[in-house]
């Protein structure tokens, strides 16, 4: 097992840096937003405590709650648009440090397209380097489902996105980076992970991370050690 020093030494090397989108690079729950702003806030934040807790898969819970939110193409967009996603503190300054160092940054999330892409915009990641879950609609802009296929629809789906990518392009240390349990099981592939607890403290990830964060400028100092 790593040692906090070489975890450390892998994040300053680090080819790849994977962000998780949800309560790590913004400041809220993308869902539960969506929820509120579709009138079933509370239905679904019920059900999003009990998908926490692991009794349900991934896949099941999302299918569960989106069900019941059932979000149209034009609510999704307006509330984009009125309800922006709020940037946590110091994300935009990690991230451009990472791109000035060469480092490819991806946002790996189980929320959805439109929102992290949104998201992207604003930290100049490109789009192909975002991986969330994608939201069906007819073509009255009603709601028809999600794309079961993405990988970020499953449980382990961020793990399987990582081995994607080491695939792919060769990196040799992958970074990852997030506040939930289903972060913290994408290491390994990953090659480290980091919890980060300054939106919302998962007690388990806290108490398994060996490497805990609550604020970004704890990286960007590592960063400016070198």
């Amino acid at each position: 097992m790593a040692s906090l020093l070489e975890m450390k030494e892998v994040f300053r090397n680090a080819d790849a840096v994977c962000f998780d989108v949800d309560s790590t690079v913004i400041r809220e729950e993308g869902i539960d937003e969506l929820a509120k702003f579709c009138g079933v806030g509370d239905a679904v934040a019920e059900m999003t405590r009990r998908a926490m807790g692991g009794t349900v898969t991934f896949k099941a819970a999302l299918t569960a709650r989106l069900g019941l939110i059932r979000p149209s193409y034009e609510q999704v967009q307006k509330l984009i648009s009125d309800n922006p996603p709020q940037l946590t503190p110091g994300i935009r300054e990690l991230v451009n440090r990472l791109h000035q160092r060469g480092v490819q940054v991806f946002l790996v999330s189980g929320g959805f397209q439109s929102i992290v892409e949104h998201v992207a915009l604003q930290l100049n990641i490109p789009t192909a380097n975002v991986f969330a879950n994608r939201l069906k609609f007819y073509f009255n802009g009603e709601y028809a489902g999600f794309d079961e296929t993405q990988p970020t629809a499953e449980s382990g789906g961020k793990g399987k996105v990582i081995t994607h990518l080491k695939e792919q392009f060769h990196f040799k240390k992958v970074v990852m980076i997030g506040d939930g349990a289903t972060d913290m099981e994408a290491c390994p592939p990953a090659d480290c992970f980091i919890g980060f607890g300054g939106n919302v403290i998962r007690k388990q990830v806290k108490e398994k991370a060996k490497w805990y964060i609550t604020h970004f400028d704890e990286l960007l100092k590592e960063l400016e050690e070198r």
